[in-house]
């Protein structure tokens, strides 16, 4: 067993994986004290030159070093073999695409180096559990996204449940629906391929949050359906061409949580627009409408029971105006020996909620969750430099 790896502050980390998204974590490390960005890596060494020339040069953030690299030598674009032989990375940012997820996260963790990777933790949960073993026999720390949850709309949320303002909960929707992302993605194909699909696409958002607000869940009960066989592109140089479809593009289904709740979860490529709140939660007392967990912040709504209109709640809980990346910083402040609020634990029990409701859709069966998370602790109000 490997000795636990101190987390010294700041922590300093190295991504690997150049790609679009990366914009939005080098926004948040320009304000994060407790991050410090020293390296960049990518397949493509272009890329990584161009992100680490963006952060040296201090572009649109108004100027400032934030949690450090530019004004600490500047972050260096490198190769995937020295970003993980660097001896100046505490962390590894994996933000390689999720067929590469386990692979990178494994290198990163033989390397003696903790990993936060984009979601999901990996393809399957057996990768997922050889990240999660790996990691334990080392010593490192594994977190992963998605960091939404500690932002102030799920994290309002969910003090408002603690408080008690609906009574106990009895039971919650999950509602995503889109008519397809190759309305507006250039390059859908993933989409509608083995680990694609509207479940494991949107899903690690609405279950993660589920489980923040509700707590873990023990068994799912689905059912899904396939109604084309194939989508148009309608954007960019591919418009016009056919993808074949090889997935489920509506999934629905039931998740038993262990505290009794009944959560009812609608995710779909196939339809144009709802009414739904992307999550409500129902209690004897009130229903609570939570805002769309893909975003950090948004308004939490209250109906009291024998109210006459919705309420707004104020703001009471969770980082304030945070992003992608509070995670990595959140994880820095846990104590030694303590699971991340954005753990692996949970990531892992997000992936297999959504490989159990796939089974239970493909055999007509309820499949009992094995994997437990405990819900992580709630986010006090805090401002961004905490």
């Amino acid at each position: 067993m490997g000795e636990p790896v101190s987390r010294e502050k700041p922590l300093r980390v190295g991504i690997i994986g150049c790609g679009k998204i990366v914009a939005q974590y080098l926004t948040s490390f320009r304000r994060l004290e407790d991050v410090r960005l020293t390296a960049v890596a990518d397949l493509d060494m272009e890329r990584a030159r161009a992100v680490a020339s963006e952060w040296n040069d201090g572009a649109g953030d108004g100027g400032g070093d934030g949690g450090g690299g530019a004004g600490d030598g500047g972050v260096r674009a490198v190769s995937v073999e020295e970003l993980l032989a660097a001896p100046d990375v505490d962390l590894v940012l994996n933000l390689t695409i999720p067929a590469a997820h386990a692979e990178v996260a494994l290198a990163a963790i033989a390397a003696g180096k903790s990993v936060y990777g984009e979601k999901p933790l990996a393809a399957t949960t057996a990768e997922a559990r050889r990240v999660l073993d790996a990691a334990r026999e080392a010593g490192v720390v594994v977190g992963c996204a998605p960091d939404t949850v500690l932002g102030t709309g799920i994290q309002t949320a969910r003090k408002a449940i603690d408080d008690g303002l609906i009574g106990a909960p009895v039971a919650a929707t999950a509602t995503m629906v889109t008519p397809g992302h190759e309305r507006w993605h250039p390059n859908p194909d993933f989409y509608y391929q083995p680990g694609g699909g509207p479940l494991l696409d949107m899903g690690p958002y609405y279950v993660t949050a589920l489980v923040t607000l509700l707590g873990p869940v023990v068994s799912v009960i689905g059912s899904a359906s396939h109604t084309r066989s194939e989508r148009v592109i309608g954007s960019g140089p591919r418009a016009g061409e056919k993808v074949p479809v090889e997935i489920d593009t509506h999934v629905t289904g039931v998740l038993v949580h262990e505290s009794g709740v009944l959560s009812t979860l609608v995710m779909s490529f196939d339809a144009v627009a709802t009414h739904s709140a992307n999550i409500e939660v129902h209690g004897p007392q009130g229903t609570l409408a939570v805002p769309d967990p893909n975003h950090f912040d948004g308004e939490t709504r209250l109906f009291r029971l024998g109210g006459s209109e919705w309420e707004t709640l104020p703001v009471s809980a969770g980082y304030i105006d945070s992003g992608r990346g509070y995670g990595i910083a959140d994880l820095a402040a846990t104590p030694e020996g303590q699971e991340p609020r954005a753990g692996g634990v949970l990531a892992f029990h997000a992936l297999d909620v959504m490989e159990s409701l796939l089974d239970s859709a493909h055999t007509g069966k309820a499949v009992a969750v094995t994997s437990r998370a405990d819900r992580p602790s709630a986010v006090p109000l805090t401002g961004q430099e905490g």
